[in-house]
């Protein structure tokens, strides 16, 4: 009997870390996949340092993910404030954005989800951006 026992622990300690491995793969917060493309902008906003404006941007993005399709995921907030010289922490606000392609990518910049949310958000409480797009291997 306690060899049954010993081998259904280990047949279930196998089929959990098998479900678990396969959960991260396919988790967005996982390990990014060659081909997808991190979409980082860094904004400054008119009024720094204003965090009710910082919020309504952040959720405002958040929001895409709901609504865009080939978004992975996105997250969002205020830079670290460093000491290191090629650090640069003076923007407001930062988002990292994951998409399916470069495609999908594409896709987002010219979605009316998007171009609205720039026009009528982004643009009015922004005096500077700066976006890079990174192709992962």
């Amino acid at each position: 009997m306690k060899s049954h026992a010993s081998l259904f622990a280990g047949m279930c300690a196998l089929i959990c870390a098998s479900l678990f491995t396969s959960c991260a793969s396919l988790c967005p917060a996982g390990k990014a996949s060659p081909g997808q493309v991190e979409h980082v902008v860094l904004v400054w906003l008119k009024d720094a340092g204003n965090e009710a404006k910082r919020t309504e941007l952040t959720a405002t993005a958040k929001g895409f993910q709901k609504q865009i399709p080939g978004i992975i995921s996105i997250s969002a907030g205020a830079p670290l404030p460093s000491d290191r010289p090629v650090v640069d922490d003076s923007f407001d606000l930062g988002l990292v954005m994951r998409f399916e392609s470069k495609e999908a990518l594409a896709a987002y910049e010219k979605h009316p989800v998007h171009v609205k949310a720039v026009k009528e958000a982004l643009a009015p409480a922004s005096k500077k951006l700066q976006v890079y797009d990174v192709v992962v291997r």
